[in-house]
């Protein structure tokens, strides 16, 4: 009992601030990291491409999803790769904010259809990384959205065989090289598997999603998706700010 009043105690006096803006949380959720201004910054890609929910171009079928194999349907994101949401993964990825991993999974519950029948498989690091960071950030956010969503989450499903590059910096060809066998997997136990939703925190070009994809129905997998928490702005959306000022409009239908 005393304990819990001086806990709340300090939450009152020492509010948490927010990793995104710095500002103070609100008191209705003293253990939060997201203050409510930053959350409702964040902006949902919307509908776009049935499979990747990219906007779609203004004419022909979508470039984005094009060549990712046949067995990867559909990859789904609950913000876009804004300042905000740049800050939030910044911090879950490099500052040990693993803390994050359950707002995250909030977000993403509330963007994404649950599916049915499906096991939650984080996207695995490359050792020498995983050694580095002590953690893997797509795990920290598998696990919390197995518990909203009350799925079962088999991160050994998947392994990276090697270490690759880092993404960043590499064209999107580059990307697909780096991350090209990479992978492998577990063959399923039952003649009837469940799907398979990947989950990882920030979708550039899907290169590492269509690699893990690969992996799994090489195992054996006959249905693989993917989750996100962000994804990088498309160019059309950069060039004219539309995310950057929290003026993102309805994207396709």
């Amino acid at each position: 009992m005393i304990a819990g009043s001086l806990r709340a105690l300090e939450r009152l006096l020492l509010p948490n601030a927010c990793v995104s803006c710095d500002g103070p949380v609100a008191g209705h959720a003293p253990d939060d990291l997201l203050c409510s201004l930053c959350r409702a910054r964040l902006r949902a890609p919307g509908h776009g491409c049935h499979r990747c929910q990219q906007p779609r171009p203004p004419v022909g079928p979508c470039r984005f999803c094009a060549d990712w194999p046949d067995v990867l349907r559909g990859v789904r994101s609950a913000a876009w790769l804004g300042p905000e949401a740049r800050e939030i993964v910044h911090h879950l990825k490099y500052e040990g904010y693993t803390a994050l991993g359950r707002p995250l999974a909030d977000l993403i519950a509330r963007a994404v259809t649950r599916p049915r029948h499906a096991v939650l498989v984080p996207v695995p690091l490359g050792p020498a990384r995983q050694r580095e960071r002590g953690y893997n950030q797509a795990a920290v956010i598998a696990r919390a959205l197995g518990a909203v969503w009350r799925a079962p989450v088999a991160a050994p499903l998947l392994h990276r065989v090697r270490d690759t590059r880092s993404q960043t910096t590499l064209t999107p060809d580059k990307r697909h090289a780096n991350v090209a066998g990479a992978f492998r997997a577990r063959p399923p136990r039952s003649r009837r598997p469940a799907a398979v939703i990947l989950v990882d925190d920030v979708l550039t070009t899907g290169a590492t999603l269509a690699a893990a994809a690969v992996a799994l129905a090489a195992a054996g997998w006959t249905q693989v998706g993917a989750v996100t928490f962000a994804r990088a702005l498309p160019f059309e959306l950069r060039a004219d700010g539309t995310v950057e000022h929290g003026r993102m409009g309805h994207q396709g239908t």
